[in-house]
C-alpha cells in the first residue's frame, strides 16, 4: 500500500445498504493507483473504464479483454484490500442486481442528490441545469443547419473563431482541435490586437465563428458587423434568437446557458462546437483523416504523449 487510508472491504450487508458501493471500489482503485504494479495498473485501468464488465465477466474473460493474465486481476484485487477477484467483483454484481448500472431516473436521481449533504442541493441544481441546457440546445438545433454551416467552414479559405471572456477558452479549444486536421484556423482576438483589426483583410472566401451570451460583448457584436460588411460568412452562437450576432449570422445557433450560479454555463456551447466540428469532418475530404493521423503520429514520435504500457 502507499500509506493512504483505505476503507474496509464492503460486506454483503454494506452492499445491501449502499447500492453505490461499487463506486467506492472504483475510488479505491484510483486512490491506490501509484501502489499498483504496471500490470495491475493495466487491469485497474480496464476496470475504471469498463466497470459494467466487472459484474458480468469471469476473471479469464476480463483478463483477456484487458490484455493481462488472470492472476493480475487477482493480485490487483488483493492489493486494494480484497480477498480475491470474486470478492472484488461482488459489489459490481450487486449493483447490476439492484439496477444501478444504467442511467437512473432523473427525478429520483436528483432527489437523492439533494439529500446527500450540505451542498447536495447546489450539486443537484447544477446537474439539472447542465442537462437541461444541453437537451434544450440540441432540441432546437437542426442537423441540416449544422451541415450547412460545416460545409461553409470546410469550403472556406480561412476560419476565424471569435470569443472573449469565458468564450475565449471555448473558441481556443475549438480552434486547437480543428487545427489538428485543417489549416488556416485562427482564434481571435490575437494577443495585443483586437478582433476588428484581425479581420481587416477577410472577404467572402472566409468564415467567422462568433460567440457571446448575455450581457453581449460589444467587441464581438461590432466585429461581426464589420465582417458581415466585408462579405464574410458568419456562424453565430448565442443564447437568444434576438441576440445581435444571431440576427447578423448566416448560420445561427441558439444555446441554453442558464445556471444557478452567477456565470452563464458553457456546457451547451462546448457541446455544440464539438458537434459542429464533427460535422465539418464528416463533410470534409478523406485528406482530413490523413492529416489528423499524421498530426498525432508526429506527436507520439516527439514524445509529447506519455505512452501507456502495452
Amino acid at each position: 500500500m502507499n500509506g493512504t487510508n483505505v476503507s474496509p472491504t464492503p460486506t454483503p450487508q454494506d452492499q445491501a445498504q449502499d447500492p453505490n458501493v461499487s463506486h467506492q471500489v472504483l475510488e479505491r482503485l484510483s486512490d491506490e493507483w501509484d501502489a499498483l504494479t504496471p500490470e495491475a495498473q493495466k487491469a485497474a485501468r480496464y476496470v475504471l473504464e469498463n466497470p459494467n464488465d466487472v459484474g458480468v465477466s469471469t476473471v479469464r474473460e476480463i483478463a483477456e479483454a484487458a490484455n493481462v493474465k488472470p492472476n493480475t486481476f487477482v493480485r490487483m484485487a488483493r492489493q486494494v484490500g480484497f480477498d480475491g477477484y470474486e470478492d472484488f467483483r461482488a459489489p459490481f454484481r450487486e449493483a447490476i442486481r439492484q439496477g444501478q448500472t444504467s442511467f437512473p431516473d432523473r427525478v429520483r436521481w436528483l432527489q437523492e442528490i439533494r439529500k446527500s449533504g450540505e451542498l447536495g442541493g447546489l450539486y443537484a441544481d447544477m446537474v439539472e441545469a447542465t442537462l437541461r441546457n444541453i437537451e434544450d440546445s440540441f432540441a432546437n438545433t437542426d442537423a441540416d443547419k449544422l451541415q450547412a454551416a460545416a460545409t461553409a467552414i470546410w469550403n472556406s479559405r480561412q476560419v476565424f473563431t471569435l470569443g472573449v471572456g469565458v468564450n475565449n477558452a471555448n473558441a481556443r479549444n475549438f480552434t486547437y482541435l480543428a487545427s489538428t486536421g485543417m489549416k488556416d484556423f485562427h482564434c481571435i482576438p490575437r494577443p495585443g490586437s483586437n478582433a476588428i483589426d484581425d479581420l481587416a483583410w477577410v472577404d467572402g472566401s472566409d468564415v467567422l465563428i462568433a460567440m457571446t451570451c448575455r450581457p453581449y460583448r460589444a467587441e464581438v457584436v461590432e466585429a461581426v458587423k464589420a465582417a458581415r460588411a466585408q462579405g464574410v460568412t458568419i456562424v453565430g452562437i448565442s443564447d437568444s434568437p434576438a441576440s445581435p450576432i444571431i440576427r447578423d449570422a448566416d448560420h445561427g445557433f441558439v444555446v441554453a446557458a442558464d445556471t444557478p450560479q452567477f456565470f452563464p454555463s458553457s456546457a451547451s456551447t462546448i457541446a455544440l462546437l464539438e458537434t459542429l466540428l464533427s460535422f465539418v469532418i464528416a463533410v470534409a475530404s478523406d485528406e482530413i483523416v490523413e492529416r489528423v493521423e499524421s498530426f498525432h503520429k508526429r506527436r507520439h514520435q516527439l514524445g509529447i504523449y506519455q505512452e501507456e504500457p502495452e
